[in-house]
């Protein structure tokens, strides 16, 4: 007779977030893991996406939801006390932000990071734990060369051979984390594995131009808000749907043998790259609407171009994405009119039955 496997132990640190909560919806509804989400709830909006999983998780027990903040070293240690795997996408995570406060940012980025890798080492239970850096450790990068044909793009695609350059606060304390996740397989040996990412985009991501700006040209262009373009709009990124970020996550799970101590570069690559301005007439032409937009001065910190090379990843764990840029915006577009009272300004009270909640520590955000 064949043994059972044992029960996967997931702990999600920023689990109410865009990445944590789709995340953990997977997990729930395509495992049989007991999943503990930790969130500080400091990010708006993000109880919708509590009481979206509490109402899809309140029949089978397996959901725990912890209120509180990596900064607090010893809720993170209670947390991570009997986790087999952890998911950090915990961050402060805006490079304007990190501008006018670099100390918090720091102590969010760095620090919280810190407390969970410490928290894993000391369980004992050599969790495999993933952490979802940025493209932003690569610094400025260069210039896009010529015009902004696809068939051009694909020379700028970075690899993670491309030199560390961190470049504002964010980077810096990003990238501080990224090599402490890194170094902590090679000192102490846990089982890591870092993702460099590119912009993430989809359904139940309430964006904003700091972050989720995909999202966010959308959502404005759909309330008929004008878009601040920041510099000449021909900055270039790729953009990767979350759905095939979780399948990218499954897949460094399920290959840990191999992707355990590994830095990789995640995003939708070359033939999911857009400029802004060209995102613009892509939603134009997909919702029939004109999209008003205005020009600002180039904020610092800000990428001409960046592009992911994914083919490391793709080489150990025949990972590809599989949705287009063009699929992406008509996801969001439809998630955005069946949750319309998502975005009407209001309290959420936190969920409350047989998924377990509880608030600890002191920390304000």
């Amino acid at each position: 007779m064949k043994a059972s496997s044992p029960i996967r132990s997931i702990l999600i640190f920023g689990g109410a977030g865009f990445v944590g909560s789709n995340w953990a919806h997977h997990l729930l509804t395509n495992t049989n893991a007991q999943v503990h989400i930790f969130d500080n709830l400091s990010r708006g909006k993000v109880r919708h996406n509590l009481q979206w999983l509490h109402k899809m998780a309140e029949s089978n027990g397996r959901l725990r939801v912890t209120v509180a903040d990596v900064r607090d070293a010893n809720a993170v240690n209670q947390a991570a006390a009997t986790a087999t795997e952890i998911y950090h996408f915990a961050a402060q995570v805006a490079v304007t932000t990190s501008l006018d406060d670099p100390r918090n940012d720091f102590e969010v980025n760095a620090g919280g990071t810190l407390n969970i890798l410490e928290a894993a080492r000391r369980s004992g239970n050599r969790p495999f734990i993933l952490f979802t850096s940025t493209n932003k450790v690569y610094g400025k990068l260069g210039t896009l060369d010529g015009a902004s044909a696809r068939t051009r793009y694909e020379r700028h695609a970075v690899s993670e051979s491309q030199p560390l350059d961190f470049y504002s606060p964010y980077g810096c304390s990003k990238g501080t984390a990224d090599q402490y996740v890194h170094d902590y397989a090679r000192i102490y040996n846990l089982p890591t594995v870092v993702f460099r990412m590119s912009c993430i985009a989809g359904p139940r991501q309430f964006g904003n131009e700091d972050q989720g700006w995909v999202a966010h040209f959308i959502y404005s262009a759909l309330q008929g808000k004008a878009i601040s373009i920041y510099g000449d709009g021909h900055q270039v990124r790729d953009v990767l749907a979350v759905q095939d970020l979780l399948r990218a996550f499954a897949a460094a799970y399920e290959n840990r043998a191999r992707t355990a101590g590994q830095v990789y570069n995640i995003g939708g690559g070359p033939n999911n790259a857009t400029s802004l301005l060209e995102l613009l007439s892509g939603i134009e032409r997909s919702m029939h609407i004109r999209v008003k937009h205005r020009f600002r001065p180039a904020r610092p910190g800000d990428q001409p171009i960046y592009i992911t090379d994914f083919s490391k990843f793709s080489e150990h764990t025949k990972w590809r994405p599989e949705i287009r840029l063009s699929q992406t915006i008509n996801d969001i577009w439809q998630w955005y009119n069946a949750n319309r009272m998502a975005f009407v300004p209001t309290d959420f009270p936190l969920p409350s039955s047989k998924v377990a909640i509880e608030t600890i520590g002191g920390i304000a955000s």
